[in-house]
């Protein structure tokens, strides 16, 4: 799963050497001559990679053209990645890790540490307090994160907050 732009663009860049390898490995009839299994099968493999990089960046563009205003439905394929859902949602609602770390009273430090882990370091409390701020909730078995009145008017502040320390930062 891409969790931000740096992922994002990296994986961009793995597309691309994918397509290389397989238009070199297309152009090398000696190769596919000698070993048709073993050419087919390095060409299947770096398609399948190439796809799901693909699939993974085609998920992020969606989540970061999201209308943060409105609920949005997150799919996960198990409960082993739950941590999808919140990661998900905070990119979707275009929440930075700051934002979110003071909406559930944690530290952007701690934030960034339970989404490189994927929550695998978070107690049971802090997931809690994360999906709460991400109002995160279970109807009829899917999960939709909308952020409340009480949220939305919290991260108003923050970012009002963050933009007046930016210009003071910039004035002095």
């Amino acid at each position: 799963m891409i969790k931000n732009e740096k992922q994002y663009e990296y994986s961009k860049e793995w597309v691309e050497k994918f397509d290389q390898a397989n238009r070199k490995l297309q152009a090398n009839e000696e190769k596919r001559l000698k070993d048709p299994e073993g050419w087919q099968l390095l060409q299947d493999s770096n398609e399948a990679l190439r796809q799901s990089l693909l699939n993974e960046i085609n998920e992020y563009e969606i989540l970061v053209c999201h209308d943060y205003c409105k609920p949005i439905t997150l799919k996960v394929n198990s409960m082993n990645k739950l941590s999808d859902v919140l990661i998900k949602a905070r990119i979707a609602f275009k929440i930075n890790l700051y934002e979110l770390a003071v909406l559930c009273d944690r530290t952007e430090k701690q934030i960034k540490s339970f989404e490189d882990k994927d929550y695998q370091n978070a107690s049971f409390v802090d997931f809690l307090a994360v999906s709460d701020a991400l109002g995160i909730k279970i109807e009829e078995g899917k999960f939709i994160a909308e952020l409340d009145s009480f949220y939305k008017e919290h991260l108003a502040t923050i970012r009002q907050t963050e933009n007046v320390n930016t210009t003071f930062k910039v004035a002095s």
